[in-house]
C-alpha cells in the first residue's frame, strides 16, 4: 500500500519525521567544518528514523539541518543549478535571497483528496522556467509576495483547519531554509509535504530526509529536449529520475505528470515508464492549460484532447502503476 506513513501520522499512529529529528540530541558547534557537521547530520538519521516519543531536544538534528542550510546558502547548491552565489549578498537563478517571501497561504481544497484541507504555503521564485507555468506571477517574479517569519507560519498552521504542511510555490527547494524553521517552531504533528519539481541537488535531499513525510512530486518530461525547450532544464531526465528513487527510500510519494498536447508518447510514456517499480501513487493529470507563454509554441498552445488523456490513462494501467486519474 502507498502512503502508508503519511496517512499513519494523520491518525496520530506515528510521529512526522520533523519531530523525530528534533527529538533526537545533535551536539555541535555552528564553528565546526561542514563536512564535519555533514557526517554527524548523516550519522544521526538512522536515530531519528526510529524514534517513536517526541522530546524536542535544545539543540537537535533539525537545528543541525538548519544551520547547514544556512552555510549552504553562502555558496548555493541547493538545486542542480548550482549557482555558488552567495545569497546574503545576491540572487542566484532562483531570484530568492537570504529571506523568503511567500504569495499566499491558505487551506487549500482542489489537492488530491487525501491531502485536503490542505495548508499550503505558496513560496515565490523557482528554479526552473516552465513556459507554460500556471503560477507564472510568483514563480517568475520572486520579489513578489512578503516575508513572514516562521513563527508565524507555523502558528498560522496549528491555529486553521488543515491536515498537512504543503510547502510549495513557485518552488520550496531555495527556500529551504524558511521551510525547516517553520518545522522548528510548529508543535502540532502534522505531516510534512514538499510539493516540488524535483530538480534539487543531492544535498538537499539529504537535508530534506528526516523533514519531509510525503513528496508531492511533478515529473514532467520523458526526455531532455522537451525540458530545455520548455523549462530550461539541462539534465532534467536524469536529476529527476534520481531525486524521485532518493525520495521513495526516505518518505512516501505521491507523483503528479502533467499530460501536454502533443507529447503524450515522447513525454508521457517515457515518465510513466520510468515510474514503473517504484512505490509511488501516480496522479495522471489534465488540467493543462496553455498559460504564460504557451502561445509562443504552437504544438502546446491548446488545451489536451480526450483522446490523448486516455492514452495516457491507458498506458498507466498497461504498466501496472497505481493512478489516479481525473
Amino acid at each position: 500500500m502507498t502512503m502508508e506513513h503519511y496517512h499513519a501520522v494523520r491518525k496520530g499512529e506515528a510521529l512526522p519525521v520533523f519531530m523525530r529529528s528534533r527529538s533526537v540530541d545533535a551536539d555541535f558547534s555552528p564553528e565546526d567544518d561542514t563536512e564535519k557537521l555533514f557526517s554527524l547530520h548523516d550519522s544521526l538519521l538512522s536515530e531519528a528514523k526510529g524514534m517513536t516519543d517526541y522530546s524536542p531536544k535544545e539543540k537537535s538534528l533539525l537545528d543541525l539541518k538548519i544551520h547547514l542550510t544556512r552555510e549552504t546558502l553562502k555558496k548555493c547548491n541547493l538545486c542542480e543549478r548550482k549557482c555558488l552565489v552567495n545569497r546574503e549578498e545576491k540572487r542566484g537563478f532562483c531570484g530568492v535571497g537570504i529571506n523568503s517571501h511567500i504569495a499566499s497561504m491558505f487551506p487549500h481544497v482542489g489537492e488530491e483528496e487525501m491531502l485536503v484541507p490542505s495548508g499550503t504555503i505558496f513560496y515565490t521564485g523557482c528554479t526552473l522556467r516552465c513556459v507554460f507555468c500556471q503560477n507564472w506571477d510568483i514563480s517568475q517574479f520572486p520579489e513578489s509576495g512578503r516575508e513572514i517569519p516562521p513563527e508565524d507560519v507555523a502558528k498560522w498552521l496549528e491555529t486553521e483547519n488543515v491536515i498537512n504542511a504543503n510547502f510549495v510555490g513557485g518552488e520550496p527547494t531555495p527556500n529551504l531554509y524558511h521551510v525547516l524553521q517553520v518545522m522548528k517552531n510548529l508543535e502540532k504533528p502534522l505531516p510534512m509535504i514538499w510539493n516540488s519539481n524535483m530538480y534539487m541537488s543531492e544535498k538537499c535531499m539529504k537535508l530534506l530526509n528526516g523533514a519531509i513525510d510525503l513528496y508531492l512530486s511533478d515529473f514532467k518530461y520523458g526526455n531532455d529536449d522537451c525540458a530545455m525547450k520548455y523549462s530550461s532544464a539541462p539534465n532534467y531526465v536524469k536529476i529527476v529520475k534520481r531525486n524521485h528513487l532518493i525520495a521513495e527510500k526516505h518518505a512516501d510519494l505521491l507523483v503528479r505528470h502533467l499530460v501536454m498536447p502533443n507529447h503524450v508518447e515522447c513525454c508521457t510514456y517515457k515518465v510513466l515508464e520510468m515510474l514503473k517499480g517504484m512505490k509511488a501513487l501516480v496522479n495522471v493529470m489534465s488540467q493543462y492549460r496553455p498559460d504564460y507563454k504557451a502561445c509562443e509554441f504552437p504544438e502546446i498552445n491548446r488545451r489536451l484532447k480526450p483522446e490523448e488523456y486516455e492514452k495516457a490513462v491507458n498506458k498507466a494501467k498497461e504498466l501496472g502503476l497505481e493512478i489516479l486519474t481525473q
